[in-house]
C-alpha cells in the first residue's frame, strides 16, 4: 500500500504551525503540560494573574518557537478578565488553535467548615472553563478553523476520596472539588456534542493523584495504598496525553474523559 505522509505518526502529533492557550500553567501540572505543546512545536499563551510569572513560564519553554511563546493576565473567575485575556491573545498571536482550560483556584475548606461563598467561588472555575471555551469555538468558527479544547477533570471527578487517608493529617478532600470537577468532565461531553459539526473537539484530561511538592510524606504512603501501582504520577506522565489530545492523533476523539490515575479508578 503507498506511504499517505500526511498520516504518519510524527505528522499525527506534531503541532507546528498552532497556537496553543493554557491557563494556569505556573501551576504543578500546568507547566509540565505547556512544555509538552511546546516541545511538539505549538507557539505557546501562558496565563497566570500576574503578568510576571506568566512571562517567566513563557521564556522557560523550549520547542521550534522557543523565546516565541507569550504571556498575558487572565483570572478565569472573572469574566471580564476572561473575555479580555482572550482578545490579547488573538492579538499577540492572531489565532488559537488549541485550549488548554487547566487554571484552577485552590480552596482548602472541607465541608466540615466551607461556607456557602467559598463553594460557589469553586464552581466559578466551571463557568470560566465554559466562557473560554466559547470564545475559542467563536472564534474558530468565525475563521473557518479547526480547534481542539481540553478540559481539565480528576480521578475526584468520577470517584470519592478515601476519608482514611487524610484524617487527622488535615482536611479531607474538598466536596467543593468533587463537585466542580465532575461538572467540568460532563461539560466537555456536552460541548463536544454542540460543537462537533463546527469542526471543534472538546476532551476532558483528568488526572490522578499527582500530589504537588508540598504535600505530606504521611498523606503521600496513604495514597500509594490506594493505587494499583503504589505510586504517585509525575508530571511529566501528562505530556503524551495533552500531546495526543491537542494534536490530529485524536481527530476522530471527541467528548470524552481521558484519565491518567495509574489504575486509580479501576477497583
Amino acid at each position: 500500500m503507498p506511504k499517505n505522509h500526511e498520516t504518519t505518526v510524527q505528522k499525527l502529533f506534531d503541532l507546528s504551525g498552532r497556537v496553543a492557550l493554557i491557563t494556569g500553567a505556573s501551576g504543578h501540572l500546568g507547566f509540565a503540560m505547556a512544555s509538552a505543546l511546546a516541545e511538539a512545536g505549538a507557539k505557546v499563551i501562558v496565563t497566570s494573574r500576574k503578568i510576571e510569572t506568566a512571562r517567566k513560564i513563557a521564556a522557560a519553554l523550549e520547542g521550534i518557537r522557543r523565546g516565541d511563546h507569550l504571556a498575558l493576565v487572565l483570572d478565569q473567575l472573572s469574566e471580564s478578565s476572561i473575555k479580555r485575556g482572550f482578545e490579547r491573545a488573538v492579538k499577540l498571536a492572531g489565532r488559537v488553535d488549541i485550549l488548554v482550560n487547566n487554571g484552577h483556584e485552590i480552596l482548602a475548606s472541607d465541608w466540615r467548615s466551607v461556607t456557602g461563598k467559598q463553594f460557589n467561588r469553586q464552581l466559578a472555575n466551571c463557568a470560566g472553563c465554559f466562557l473560554l471555551s466559547r470564545f475559542v469555538r467563536d472564534h474558530a468558527v468565525e475563521h473557518r478553523r479547526a480547534a481542539s479544547i481540553i478540559m481539565l477533570g480528576s480521578m475526584y471527578g468520577l470517584v470519592a476520596s478515601y476519608p482514611e487517608v487524610y484524617a487527622r493529617i488535615g482536611p479531607a478532600s474538598p466536596a467543593a472539588y468533587h463537585a466542580v470537577k465532575a461538572g467540568i468532565i460532563h461539560l466537555a461531553r456536552h460541548l463536544a456534542v454542540y460543537w462537533a459539526q463546527d469542526g471543534i473537539r472538546v476532551n476532558c484530561l483528568s488526572p490522578g493523584p499527582f500530589p504537588s511538592p508540598a504535600a505530606s510524606r504521611k498523606l503521600l504512603q496513604r495514597l500509594k495504598t490506594k493505587s494499583p501501582m503504589k505510586r504517585m504520577g509525575q508530571p511529566h506522565e501528562l505530556k503524551g496525553a495533552i500531546v495526543f489530545l491537542a494534536s490530529n492523533a485524536s481527530s476522530y476523539f471527541t467528548g470524552q474523559n481521558l484519565v491518567v490515575d495509574g489504575g486509580w479508578t479501576v477497583w
